[in-house]
């Protein structure tokens, strides 16, 4: 028995550093993309390597928007620094009613909400955008510190609102958007009237003890510290012609969920091609975060600073693995304000997309309980 244990731990031991061989080697040549990515026949080989431009990017949107059926307007909006924020605008003109702004996730763009924009509209004037750093909006350089970092899309969603020239709004954020959409409201409560957070990443802080983390293989701890200077989808970039393909590998459940308007891979292209333009954005996230997707500051710590009389709505998925605990904890720290927990059943993280005609209708309800 015991020669056999320690044949098991043999084995094991092998195999963690068979896989640990390969992964080095996977890191040693990121680590020397990176050593060489100022040098100009890297910089102009590495578009050609991905096949995309914003032209490509440009056209895998519009096959998104084209399942619209209402009528809508695109524009860059200007902002400051000559940066610009790639906008959708919705039903126009609707004074008495406010309208609802949205927010997408990290990787995302305004294509992503093809299955709700329709719905959304109807009786309010709603608008979409791409984050900086995100989709076609510009791609700056953002601070490398956390907070910095922050201030920077909270600041460009100030700028934003300012120009498009809405008063006050009902703000939505998915994932990442979730996050920015707190921190805004925090920083410009008068322009909030209702602030609905779906799915929102960055909230708990990370667990101190290590068993009450997700439980993580020992390979992937250690890829993950050797990979932990780079960007989150460099592996995305670094596959090159492979990309499309390994998104459509990795994530056929996109495909799935947008079924019911597309038969082919336009929803992956789009993925694909938001997610191998300049890393700005996603730059942004990676100093925002610490290992495994934490957020180095998690909004928990600051949401009960939320003044009281803005109502709050957290909408998850009943399936998500993302933990829903964070809509309670925020009803807990918020004792005299409207706060709302909403579970949409049989949707995952992508709550707007696995079940979209629920999502829609639980948002419309929201909304016109406001005004």
């Amino acid at each position: 028995m015991a020669e056999e244990a320690m044949s098991v731990e043999r084995g094991t031991a092998h195999r963690v550093v068979m896989n640990l061989g390969i992964h080095i080697l996977y890191y040693k040549f990121l680590r020397f993309l990176e050593s060489t990515s100022r040098s100009w026949w890297i910089t102009s080989w590495l578009p050609s390597w991905c096949p995309t431009s914003l032209s490509h990017l440009k056209d895998a949107e519009d096959k998104m928007l084209q399942s619209i059926t209402s009528k809508f307007v695109k524009q860059y909006v200007s902002i400051s620094n000559g940066n610009v924020v790639w906008t959708l605008a919705f039903n126009e003109g609707v004074p008495e009613k406010t309208p609802l702004v949205l927010i997408h996730g990290f990787g995302g763009g305004v294509g992503l909400w093809v299955l709700n924009l329709d719905a959304l509209c109807q009786q309010r004037t709603v608008y979409a955008f791409d984050l900086l750093g995100f989709g076609r909006s510009s791609r700056p350089e953002f601070s490398s510190d956390a907070e910095e970092a922050e201030n920077q899309f909270v600041d460009s969603i100030e700028e934003w609102r300012a120009k498009v020239g809405v008063e006050t709004v009902i703000l939505l954020g998915h994932n990442l958007g979730g996050y920015l959409a707190a921190a805004y409201t925090l920083r410009y409560p008068s322009r909030v009237k209702h602030l609905i957070l779906v799915e929102p990443w960055g909230f708990p802080e990370r667990p101190n003890s290590p068993e009450q983390d997700r439980p993580i293989p020992v390979w992937i701890k250690a890829l993950g510290a050797m990979l932990s200077p780079f960007n989150p989808l460099a592996g995305l970039r670094l596959a090159g012609p492979l990309g499309p393909m390994l998104v459509q590998r990795l994530r056929p459940d996109f495909k799935r969920k947008y079924a019911s308007l597309f038969d082919d891979n336009t929803v992956t292209e789009y993925i694909y091609h938001c997610n191998v333009q300049t890393p700005s954005g996603e730059t942004a996230f990676k100093n925002m975060t610490v290992p495994y997707g934490w957020a180095k500051r998690p909004m928990l710590q600051r949401v009960g600073l939320i003044r009281d009389d803005i109502p709050i709505a957290v909408i998850y998925g009943a399936r998500s693995c993302i933990d829903g605990n964070s809509g309670s904890t925020v009803k807990e720290m918020r004792p005299n304000s409207h706060v709302e927990t909403i579970a949409v059943r049989g949707a995952g993280h992508y709550v707007y997309a696995d079940q979209s005609e629920d999502f829609n209708q639980k948002v419309l309800q929201i909304c016109s309980a406001l005004d």
